[in-house]
């Protein structure tokens, strides 16, 4: 089970460099649809009590919502928005994978004192990478101009916290888990109407120009 989770730790940390690194909006989309896959696996190797039938349902549903209804909620809100790339962020692409670096150092100092509260089971890895994660959702919301990508932004973020959730929680974190998914939910839902009406009154979706708006 640790082999599974080191490879899992792996995939999530390529993930991250890849967003930071990818100016395709699509990739980005398929990438975080990927997390969601990794995330569930996550979840069912980690669950404290056993793949019971409510870890199994939950577990699923999140990698339905987070893998197949918000990607395809993102990939509407590109075709009606009419954008392929991130053209010009306001940290370059290879500026990015280099932050992205010394993020992930600065996570695995932080994160050193929480590892010995992690159960045996969960790889040693997985908590600095939960906090990689977090920052890396955080960082591609400050950095990027387009709306779309700061919504995936939003969810690279909760993906963090769900790793973060599943490595230290004990008892019962699909119900915390649940909250979370909901307002992910419906904070992805909202994004997507804001970006259609964004684009259909200023035919772009830089959110940094709607800041030179006058009453």
């Amino acid at each position: 089970m640790e082999v599974v989770s080191d490879i899992l730790v792996v995939l999530l940390l390529l993930s991250n460099l890849y967003l930071l690194a990818a100016s395709r909006i699509t990739a980005c989309i398929q990438t975080v649809a990927l997390q969601a896959v990794v995330l569930g696996v996550i979840a069912l190797t980690s669950a404290a009590g056993g793949l019971t039938l409510v870890v199994v349902s939950v577990t699923l549903a999140t990698m339905a919502v987070k893998g197949l209804v918000l990607p395809w909620l993102l990939r509407r809100a590109i075709r009606g928005a009419d954008v392929a790339r991130e053209v010009e962020p306001f940290v370059g692409f290879t500026t990015s994978v280099l932050v992205g670096a010394g993020l992930l150092v600065i996570s695995v100092v932080v994160a050193e004192p929480l590892c010995s509260s992690a159960p045996a089971d969960v790889s040693a890895m997985m908590i600095p990478t939960s906090l990689f994660t977090i920052l890396t959702g955080l960082f591609i919301v400050v950095t990027r101009r387009k709306a779309l990508n700061q919504a995936l932004g939003y969810l690279v973020l909760e993906n963090g916290v769900y790793v973060f959730g599943s490595s230290l929680a004990i008892e019962e974190p699909f119900l915390v888990e649940l909250g979370i998914l909901l307002d992910v939910f419906v904070a992805v839902f909202v994004m997507g109407i804001i970006i259609f009406q964004i684009n259909r009154e200023f035919d772009h979706i830089d959110t940094d120009k709607l800041s030179v708006l006058k009453d």
